[in-house]
């Protein structure tokens, strides 16, 4: 199982190493997004609205809006120096409470904890310890460069670590719209209410449930495979260049180029010239040749 985290937990003067992994993972179906002519995958590009172009990872910056169209710009080693200065610290156990009083909106997502290297003795103390007293641990942790609140219990003999929301990232309940205010209810309607729940009512069996979605697309799309309903992507690629075009190109406007130089006086001249020479063709004497080459 993959680590995402080292670091080490304390309560009182007790200190575990301790590893987190993933105690959950997204099933969801991923599907891709193709260009419906030529069916091949569309790609999203990081493009800056101003300069229209696009903009390439080491020209990008992170930065605070604090108003409209105003930033506080915040450099990566500003970044990286407040991570490690808190990454560094050990994570402490603050509180301990009951789990039932803690209502279930506030957990947010939850990592297996592992005793790392010479922390067997004290895992298993913390672990015993709150499996007797019935109580959950309360502690902040840094992960991905946001520091979250925790809670730290045991489940299936394994200590879990789960994520909670602090109390204002919980919105305000009395901002949902249109709950109403009093039940206008008859007995009778609460009577076959409970009659409902009581026939419904089980013990809680995790295994019993599935993502019906899920398993029908999966079934969608191996049947469509099976019947070869498949289409395959267009790929990018690069003219193979053709010489004898590509030479006969380079003649060509060789020739146009120099038609373009060579001023039409000059040809006249030249034609004029060479009809005198026939008219009156000069006798090639040693005298004559003597002369020329002179």
């Amino acid at each position: 199982m993959h680590t995402m985290w080292k670091g080490s937990i304390s309560f009182g003067l007790v200190n575990i190493p301790v590893k987190l992994h993933a105690a959950t993972e997204n099933k969801d179906i991923k599907l891709r997004t193709l260009h419906k002519e030529c069916k091949s995958p569309i790609s999203y590009q990081k493009v800056c609205p101003v300069c229209e172009k696009e903009v390439a990872p080491e020209d990008i910056v992170k930065a605070y809006e604090y108003a409209k169209n105003k930033f506080v710009v915040l450099d990566e080693e500003e970044l990286e120096a407040l991570r490690k200065e808190n990454e560094d610290k050990a994570v402490e156990i603050i509180d301990f409470v009951k789990l039932e009083e803690i209502d279930p909106i506030y957990f947010e997502k939850t990592y297996y904890m592992s005793p790392n290297e010479g922390g067997n003795k004290a895992y298993s103390l913390l672990r015993k310890a709150l499996e007797d007293s019935g109580k959950i641990g309360v502690a902040k942790i840094i992960i991905r460069s946001k520091e979250h609140l925790a809670v730290i219990r045991v489940y299936q003999n394994t200590l879990v670590m789960e994520t909670i929301h602090y109390p204002d990232e919980v919105r305000n309940v009395g901002d949902v719209p249109n709950i109403p205010a009093e039940d206008n209810l008859t007995k009778k309607e609460i009577d076959t209410a409970m009659m409902l729940i009581d026939q419904l009512t089980t013990e809680f069996q995790p295994e019993n449930y599935h993502d019906e979605y899920r398993t029908a697309l999966m079934e969608l799309i191996e049947e469509k495979k099976s019947k070869e309903q498949t289409v395959t992507g267009a790929e990018k690629t690069t003219p193979t260049p053709n010489n004898v075009t590509d030479l006969m190109a380079a003649l060509q406007a060789s020739i146009d180029k120099t038609k373009k130089k060579k001023p039409a006086t000059t040809r006249k001249k030249a034609t004029t010239a060479k009809t005198a020479d026939e008219k009156e063709p000069v006798a090639k004497t040693p005298t004559t040749r003597k002369r020329k080459n002179a």
